[in-house]
């Protein structure tokens, strides 16, 4: 009985799989017949005029507006609207410039059709031309540009790509509807990544205007014959066209000329693959887009455009699409752009079919009873797990089905992942080896926040004695000490090892790197909470001024342990290197005969018995190093910390271990937050004794009574 109940439970379970599938193929391969309008973009209204050319029709809703298709539609025909409200005979001329006036208003309002009639573009594995029937995810991202025009918002998206769906395209056709329908004088700018895609570009502007009917570009009712030039050269560059009749030009330039693309008199542009554009001698792909859309006004019928695959994190590319894509819900200032991110599984192409209802069924059936599986067979498969996430992500089985079979001609989950991301943060792989699973950084954005408080800690003096009296917080917004918790000091009771601060030591200049001091708050792990960052200063200033600044903030948090990174010689950056030297212990050695509570390193029976000095700060060398990033590892796996500042986040996502085993960030990018995590959690788990609650009356009776003897010493 039991056996035969648990069987119709997976039977059940089955059935429910393939009905959601359904529901699926459903969605991505609805209806849609750009000549009607029926499926097609955006609200649409059925309307029946039985003597037009199209007699069902699903106008968009901005069409119903328009006075003139207003009347036509209560009209019920053309014969009856010149009858009834033009009070004139019914007649094959007149009847013909009405169809052509609501072919003329169709064309301006819906994009599909305009393309589904009147552009021509390559088809794909050759042949002749085609005209340009949008795909599904053509179909989502015209709606965006849609939503921002109809409400006569400027348009900004930054868009991250899978492979082949013909987003780039899409975005230029767009353009060129705006030039050639809507606005005269409209100037677009593209920029490809390198010469062969601005040819690919000019390419498709070529078929797609040779084949353009030229009294499409005149108003109703102008002159034109059919002998006009529709584009013409503008300079000697080869990069600049002009549509006469339109007043409007089409730039395209590269990233690899950056004076190609400059910008001035432009109001579209479209940055192609932005993530995969290199630096210059003189430029960055951030001074390439500066450079093209500073002139750009935040106004109607403005178009900016970002569009990538991804290449990687903690470039320009990625961090626009992070800032739109997760904006930080506390900031009072949020990214213009929209973010869109078609996953593989939403373009038609990559979906095989099964071969028999019964293969799809086992199929079905081997994807639920391996869900739990974490182990991939081979170095060209997928876990069961992951095949799994795919169903609950919203990939229908045809789609798995495809994605199994393609992977098998994968040797890496990483070349799978760059080429058909399965969602945003699986997009960005970098080549080299990241330390942080990107999923398990993500879970600590929750947490992140704006500061409480921002400004600085001062005390009677800059350094010495008296730098530690009189220690006080001033507000300051444009100071660089972030506090999300203020340090609890209860005069009752004292929490023993409750505060850590640790100390990432710096160049003073802005192009060195930063300089970090982080406070940790440990008084969770008293009942196996997380410790938690509560205050951090980040910027840049001369190492013995960074010392007595910590030794502040430290005194502030309640006499915290205050652990100095002291081995500044070691690092890349030669001014670094010239700052250092011998400072580093002559200051730590002065800090410690006005703080008590500085760390140490611990010594051996031999150096004690040598009467060897104790070297203050910790030491980051190659044994140290991958200790440390052990335990940050082992910390993000089980979220044993909470994170509040969102770029130590991206710090994770940009750190790698290099082909010769060592760790550092990615080229470009700093890990100085990093290391104070690192530091803190490894000597706060391994070296501090747990935080304590002691009543103060309790400490001062165990205290001693009398004089230090001898004897006692």
């Amino acid at each position: 009985m039991d056996l035969a109940k648990e069987i119709k439970e997976r039977f059940d379970l089955i059935i429910d799989l393939l009905k959601e599938n359904d529901r699926r193929n459903e969605i991505i391969y609805a209806k849609f017949d750009p000549i009607t309008g029926e499926g097609s973009v955006g609200e649409r209204v059925r309307v029946e005029i039985p003597d037009f050319v199209i007699p069902v029709q699903w106008l968009p809703e901005s069409m119903m507006k328009v006075e003139f298709v207003r009347r036509l539609v209560e009209a019920g025909s053309i014969k009856l609207f010149l009858s009834g409200f033009l009070g004139v005979e019914p007649n094959p001329s007149d009847a013909s410039k009405v169809a052509t006036q609501l072919m003329r208003l169709r064309y301006r309002h819906d994009f599909p059709f305009w393309c589904a009639t009147l552009v021509k573009v390559k088809k794909k594995g050759g042949g002749d031309d085609v005209l340009f029937r949008l795909w599904y995810p053509q179909r989502r991202l015209v709606e965006m540009f849609e939503k921002s025009r109809l409400a006569g918002e400027p348009i900004r998206i930054v868009m991250l790509k899978a492979r082949q769906w013909g987003g780039s395209t899409t975005t230029q056709l767009y353009m060129a509807w705006l030039q050639f329908l809507h606005k005269k004088g409209l100037n677009s700018l593209i920029i490809a990544h390198q010469g062969s895609a601005s040819d690919e570009i000019k390419d498709m502007f070529d078929r797609m205007i040779a084949d353009y009917p030229v009294e499409m570009l005149h108003p109703l009712g102008d002159s034109w014959s059919d002998t006009e030039v529709k584009m013409v050269g503008v300079g000697k560059s080869g990069s600049i066209h002009r549509v006469p009749q339109r007043n409007c030009k089409i730039k395209i330039g590269t990233a690899e000329r950056p004076d190609s693309c400059r910008g001035g008199d432009y109001n579209l542009v479209h940055l192609s693959e932005v993530g995969l554009w290199k630096k210059t001698e003189n430029k960055t792909p951030e001074d390439i887009v500066r450079s093209a859309c500073s002139g750009i006004l935040f106004r109607p019928y403005t178009m900016i455009v970002y569009e990538s695959t991804a290449n990687g994190t903690g470039n320009f590319f990625h961090s626009e699409y992070h800032a739109a894509a997760y904006p930080d819900p506390d900031a009072k200032v949020h990214s213009q752009f929209s973010p869109l991110f078609i996953p593989w599984y939403e373009i038609e192409q990559y979906s095989l079919l099964f071969k028999s209802f019964s293969d799809k069924v086992i199929f079905a059936f081997q994807l639920w009873s391996n869900r739990e599986s974490r182990t991939a067979m081979s170095a060209r498969e997928e876990s069961g797990r992951y095949l799994w996430w795919l169903w609950e992500k919203g990939a229908t089985l045809e789609a798995i089905n495809w994605y199994v079979h393609e992977r098998a001609g994968k040797n890496s989950h990483d070349v799978m992942a760059s080429e058909y991301p399965s969602d945003d943060v699986e997009a960005f792989v970098h080549s080299g080896s990241m330390v942080f699973d990107k999923y398990l950084v993500k879970e600590f954005e929750g947490a992140c926040s704006i500061p409480r408080f921002i400004g600085e800690i001062n005390g009677d003096a800059n350094e010495g004695r008296q730098c530690m009296k009189n220690i006080r917080f001033r507000e300051d917004g444009q100071a660089n000490f972030w506090i999300w918790a203020m340090p609890e000091i209860d005069p009752e009771v004292k929490v023993t090892n409750r505060y850590l601060v640790v100390v990432d030591i710096g160049g003073r200049s802005n192009k060195a790197d930063w300089s970090v001091i982080a406070v940790f708050d440990r008084i969770n792990m008293i009942d196996g909470g997380r410790q938690a960052i509560v205050a951090q200063w980040r910027g840049h200033c001369d190492i013995d001024r960074l010392a007595w600044r910590a030794a502040q903030i430290a005194a502030w948090y309640d006499n915290a342990l205050l652990v100095i990174e002291s081995n500044t010689l070691e690092t890349h950056d030669r001014e670094r290197q010239i700052e250092g030297g011998d400072q580093s212990q002559y200051i730590l050695n002065q800090i410690s005969d006005v703080y008590p509570n500085l760390y140490a390193r611990r010594q051996s029976e031999d150096e004690i018995r040598q009467g060897i000095p104790r070297k203050y700060g910790f030491h980051t060398n190659a044994a140290t190093k991958p200790m440390i990033i052990t335990t940050l590892i082992k910390c993000v796996r089980d979220h044993l910390y909470t994170e509040r500042d969102r770029e130590v986040l991206n710090e994770f996502l940009t750190y790698e271990r290099k082909q010769n085993g060592a760790y550092g960030a990615i080229v470009g990018k700093h890990d100085d937050l990093l290391m104070t995590r690192a530091i803190g959690l490894h000597i706060s788990l391994y070296e501090m004794d747990m935080p304590q609650i002691i009543k103060v009356s309790e400490m001062r009776h165990k205290k001693r009574r009398g004089h230090v003897s001898e004897a006692s010493i």
